[in-house]
């Protein structure tokens, strides 16, 4: 198990190696893909409960079970 001055040395060699320029495109990555596995998580935890259908995935934004995919949100 990693203590905490463990996961700071990895974070800096992690900076260090990516660089500056590109942590921001990868922390926006990074959030998509939470944000997706959040709600498939959510959805499949009320599939499991047989409450509400799935949400889809339109280029990489979830849209509510009944929406359109016209009405997902604008990916920029």
């Amino acid at each position: 198990m990693f203590g905490l001055s463990e996961l700071a040395i990895i974070l800096i060699v992690v900076i260090a190696v990516i660089g500056a320029r590109k942590l921001p495109e990868l922390a926006r990555s990074a959030g998509k893909s939470a944000r997706i596995l959040k709600a498939e998580a959510r959805a499949a935890k009320e599939e499991e409960a047989g409450t509400a259908p799935a949400p889809r995935v339109v280029q990489g934004e979830v849209v509510p079970p009944g929406a359109r995919a016209a009405d997902a949100p604008d990916p920029r």
